[in-house]
């Protein structure tokens, strides 16, 4: 689950991480507020509008930019509350902004040469273990850095089961070219973020940059949290974080469904049960010469309700052109998703787009009468190679 990222640092402020102070906001009204209380409690007189979207990037878009005063703050977050912003993360159809991070201006006037790292801690599933990326070179660029001189990359593994040691952190920070007080609080802020990592059961924790300022201050001036859906009932206040304005509607209303769903970018719709076959399928498509226009595994136990479910989500996309199931009846059995098929099909009415369905496995034999003797216009595959030619004439079809 991505969380927006005042969300995330205030998970690293409760965990003793310094960062840059602000408040969120969704009206310049607020906006104008926030940087008001910014200016009186910390004696704020520069500000840092953010826009709060799930990508990063904003800065290129358009979406990051100062404020000189408390009344330029509101107008600044006027102009991009509401755009529609587009970075490199969000494709060209772009995100709309509906909330900003009013911040504090925490480069010092005068500093012409800010020292900014990048720090990030994840997952390393090859090695079992967590590993800690970083680099000197943070900022907007990073990507640069990693294509263009991979060696200012580093990257120190972390065993799980003995935790981060303090010569890694010491190590770390000579690898930043860090000395003195400044050394010391690095160590501290890396502290501070693997227990963050670690207690909120994070997949991914990425502060870029991560400030260091003249008076050797620490500061996370940004974050990107991911946390992992399978944990998230061990932590009810961060599931509370989701917000659903950010996410694909599809991929929100399969999951109120319980279906495994991810929206692409194709002309075929299809539906499987099993996340293998799922993918066996895509390439099924793909041969055939049509593109996936999702990946939907309706689990082992499909019903009635859970085909029908699944053809709604399909049906929703304009681009689709037709659609196959696959189903291999191990658990349940073919006759039965046949049947189904066949009631979701009746249930959800008039659908215009031709739909094939291979079931292999316990009871195949009576689902394809089942399907053939439908009246429906449904066709019915025994084998893969069958399957895919049939996708092929329907999609020549459809394009004639």
């Amino acid at each position: 689950m991505n969380i927006h990222e005042y969300q995330g640092k205030s998970i690293l402020k409760a965990y003793g991480v310094d960062i840059q102070e602000g408040y969120v906001a969704e009206t310049p009204d607020q906006a104008k507020m926030v940087a008001g209380e910014l200016k009186s409690k910390l004696g704020a007189d520069v500000f840092v509008i953010k826009a709060q979207i799930h990508a990063g990037g904003r800065g290129k878009g358009g979406g990051v930019k100062l404020a000189r005063s408390v009344d330029e703050a509101g107008e600044v977050a006027g102009k991009i509350l509401g755009m529609q912003l587009v970075t490199p993360q969000t494709g060209p159809a772009g995100k709309r902004v509906n909330k900003v991070l009013v911040a504090c201006d925490v480069y010092y006037k005068g500093e012409s040469d800010p020292r900014e790292f990048y720090v990030s801690i994840l997952l390393n599933r090859d090695t079992s273990s967590y590993e800690i990326v970083y680099s000197p070179e943070g900022g907007t660029d990073i990507e640069e850095v990693a294509a263009n001189n991979p060696e200012r990359i580093f990257r120190e593994p972390v065993d799980p089961s003995a935790g981060l040691q303090e010569f890694q952190t010491r190590k770390i920070a000579f690898n930043l070219g860090l000395e003195g007080r400044a050394l010391l609080n690095m160590q501290k802020f890396l502290r501070g973020i693997y227990e963050a990592f670690t207690g909120t059961n994070a997949m991914l924790l990425e502060i870029n940059p991560v400030l260091k300022t003249s008076d050797d201050r620490i500061l996370a001036v940004d974050s990107k949290v991911i946390l992992d859906d399978n944990a998230l009932f061990r932590h009810p206040e961060l599931a509370e974080m989701r917000d659903l304005s950010e996410e694909n509607p599809y991929e929100v209303e399969a999951g109120r469904q319980n279906l495994n769903f991810i929206k692409l970018d194709g002309n075929v719709g299809c539906m499987v049960n099993g996340a293998g076959l799922a993918m066996a399928t895509m390439d099924l498509i793909k041969l055939s010469g049509g593109e996936p226009a999702n990946f939907l595994d309706v689990g082992g136990g499909a019903s009635p309700a859970t085909v029908e479910a699944g053809f709604r989500l399909i049906l929703k996309d304009p681009n689709v052109k037709a659609i196959l199931i696959n189903i291999f009846g191990g658990i349940v059995r073919c006759d039965r998703v046949a049947k189904g098929v066949v009631e979701a099909y009746r249930a959800v009415g008039e659908i215009k787009v031709p739909i094939v369905v291979r079931l292999q496995g316990t009871n195949a034999e009576e689902a394809k009468e089942i399907i053939d003797k439908s009246g429906l216009k449904v066709f019915s595959a025994v084998t893969f190679s069958d399957a895919a030619e049939r996708v092929k004439e329907l999609l020549a079809a459809s394009a004639g």
